[in-house]
């Protein structure tokens, strides 16, 4: 018997296919040398088939017992690693549970016992042994990667096996607490600054001066003190602060009600105080924290003032107040500046172009041929960029009315003229707007996006070049043609002044964005309407490009028809689907409603084209209407803003916007 186990084990041991081939080999190797050698002589043939006889042995004998520790190590090995991973299952701290087809808990590991107090939890369902698990399963089955949740008040990675169903919970609690006081501990920077601090104290006296500083430095050391903010004075009406992530995230819930608190308080005394803010967050570079903020405070008086902008480097801004009116900050001096470097940039220029918005109205084209006069007055050559595309009324009579004016005429161009004929030393002046994505030559901003002058008296946006030589921007001026005229004061004295028609565009561009007069026009306004009256303004022209036509008229009052009237004073018009609106027209059924007793604020709707859809928004004042814009896409100011929206049927625009409006409404109320 114990030879016949030895035959059969030798007989496994031969069945190994690698030695097989070995030993054939050398099974032929020693009959051809026995065969030679008998060859040779009879007797060296025996001698050698002794000794190879002999050798083969061996040769057997050795490689066996090699397998056989080979084998050998391999169980030992394998024995090892399976009584390894057996106490891996139960010793390592990562919760398995096993489930069958059905989600009946098939197994669990010791580490898993203990989040289920050692409760009987085999052979049940998951959902009935614990409804939150069961819930993570459902939700995080088709997980590529784990997931940090939240589970018994603890943090897991979690991740879900849906193949084998088998869950893995590893507790990273104290890892998360970690992560999350890193987070809450990240630092930010702020600027604050006093919008009209200087124009206010011009005319006080020293004590007063002191005392309203001292009060408004008190107030903000509280409100610093009160959030865990350092505070530091940098300047009368200029202050840097720090503080940490948490903090801030409590100052956003709080919608930094500072800016309340010191304007009204103020404005009991008589000496009405704004702030603005830029505060910036993010980021572990102080140096690019405190670029960034600057560059939010810039954005935030651009806007108008009165607000705070919260912004990270490449993330949206977040904006908060800016619910009053932007106070007159400008002075004369400031005026000059910008005339006198707007003139220097042109002399440095081979040639200059001036563009407006696309779907220009008269405030657009007044500020282009003021610029274009400007120039001509200072030696330069400039291009007024026009696209011949669908025009309203009053710019379709006016570019009529161009034919009689060879100096203008001469120097329209296309904007794919305009962009053939730009070089690297062009200037490009932008006016009535500052989105390259709403400009008239979108492609020659690009173009010439290091060569741009900004000429604006809407609130700056998000959307902004990056590098304009020179920006003039004030969202209290009532028009651009305001800005603009203003300049011509400090141009050379031996130049030509405005012909008839340049006069007469500028002051019909103030007189349509003034609602005649009665809206957003301070003295500079008529000072301005003066100069250009006296240069040859024609009030009978201006009534002319003033007229509707019969369509316009009709059209507009069918928007109106269709208002409906909401809560707290809102109105909402929305025009046919498959109907296209002018803008104009749009904008002036805004208007109209907003004299209807009780509305506060009011959108109309309406298709401009076959993938566009506008809205026009208008407000008395006490509603912040650029805001509500600004979240579908837009922008404008306070009481006057507009946005488009593409691909999109109007039904869908007037849901998002209702949605939008109600509660801002709660907001405002608040």
């Amino acid at each position: 018997m114990f030879t016949r186990v030895k035959h059969l084990k030798f007989a496994e041991f031969l069945q190994h296919r690698r030695l097989n081939w070995i030993l054939t080999a050398l099974l032929v190797l020693t009959v051809f040398g026995v065969g030679s050698a008998f060859v040779v002589a009879w007797y060296w043939g025996l001698v050698v088939l002794l000794l190879a006889g002999g050798a083969y042995l061996l040769l057997l004998l050795q490689l066996k017992g090699i397998i056989a520790d080979t084998e050998g190590y391999i169980n030992d090995l394998t024995y090892q690693i399976q009584r390894g991973q057996q106490e891996a299952l139960l010793e390592m701290p990562i919760g398995m549970v096993m489930l069958d087809e059905r989600g009946i808990v098939k197994w669990i590991n010791p580490a898993m016992a203990k989040y289920f107090l050692l409760r009987l939890v085999v052979g049940r369902p998951l959902a009935e042994v614990d409804e939150d698990l069961a819930a993570l399963v459902d939700k995080y089955q088709d997980a590529d990667q784990p997931v940090v949740v939240s589970w018994q008040s603890r943090r897991f990675e979690f991740r879900y096996q849906a193949r084998y169903h088998i869950i893995y919970l590893l507790d990273v609690t104290n890892y998360e607490r970690v992560n999350q006081r890193y987070l809450e501990e990240q630092l930010f920077v702020g600027n604050i600054y006093l919008d009209n601090y200087i124009e206010l104290t011009q005319g006080m006296s020293d004590p007063e001066v002191s005392n309203l500083h001292n009060y408004v430095t008190a107030e903000l050391s509280k409100w610093a003190q009160e959030h865990n903010l350092l505070l530091k004075v940098i300047d009368d009406d200029n202050y840097l602060l720090l503080g940490h992530q948490r903090d801030l995230k409590q100052l956003e819930e709080e919608k930094f009600k500072i800016l309340d608190t010191i304007r009204e308080n103020t404005s009991k005394l008589n000496s009405p105080v704004t702030l603005s803010v830029g505060v910036a967050d993010g980021e572990v570079d102080l140096i690019k924290l405190a670029d960034t903020a600057q560059s939010n405070l810039d954005l935030a008086l651009g806007r108008g003032g009165d607000q705070v902008v919260v912004k990270a480097e490449d993330q949206p801004a977040r904006f908060y107040g800016g619910k009053t009116n932007p106070m007159e900050k400008r002075t004369r001096v400031r005026a000059r500046m910008i005339a006198q470097a707007l003139q220097e940039l042109m002399l440095a220029a081979d040639q200059v172009f001036v563009v407006g918005h696309a779907k220009p109205d008269m405030d657009s084209m007044g500020a282009c041929l003021g610029i274009r006069r400007i120039s001509e007055m200072n030696q330069q050559n400039c291009y007024v960029v026009f696209a011949d595309e669908p025009l309203h009324t009053d710019i379709a009579r006016l570019r009529e009315q161009m034919h009689d004016y060879q100096s203008i005429e001469e120097h329209l161009l296309s904007p794919a003229q305009a962009l053939e004929k730009a070089t690297d030393q062009s200037l490009l002046v932008m006016v009535d707007h500052s989105k390259a994505s709403i400009s008239m030559a979108p492609q020659l901003e690009e173009r010439l996006k290091n060569r741009t002058v900004i000429i604006d008296h809407h609130r700056r946006g998000e959307e902004f070049p990056e590098n304009p030589l020179l920006v003039y921007i004030e969202p209290y001026a009532s028009s651009t043609c305001e800005l603009i005229t203003e300049m011509f004061e400090y141009q050379p004295r031996e130049s030509k002044a405005l012909n008839k028609l340049e006069a007469t565009v500028m002051l019909t561009g103030i007189q349509i964005d003034t609602k005649s007069f009665t809206h957003n026009a301070g003295t500079r306004t008529f000072d301005a309407a003066s100069y250009l009256r006296s240069a040859g303004a024609d009030g009978e022209l201006i009534q002319a490009f003033m007229k509707e036509n019969r369509d316009d008229f009709m059209e507009r009052n069918h928007l109106i028809s269709n208002a409906r009237f909401l809560k707290d004073g809102i109105a909402i018009c929305a025009g046919e689907d498959d109907r296209f609106y002018d803008p104009v027209t749009a904008a002036q059924a805004a208007d109209m409603l907003l004299a209807v007793a009780g509305v506060q604020a009011s959108f109309v709707i309406s298709r401009r084209s076959s993938e566009t859809v506008g809205i026009s928004a208008r407000s008395s004042g006490d509603f912040n209407v650029q805001v509500i814009m600004e979240k579908l896409g837009g922008g404008g100011h306070l009481n006057n803003a507009a946005a488009q929206l593409t691909q999109q049927p109007v039904a869908a625009v007037v849901e998002q916007l209702e949605a939008i409006v109600q509660p801002s409404v709660v907001e405002e109320k608040e």
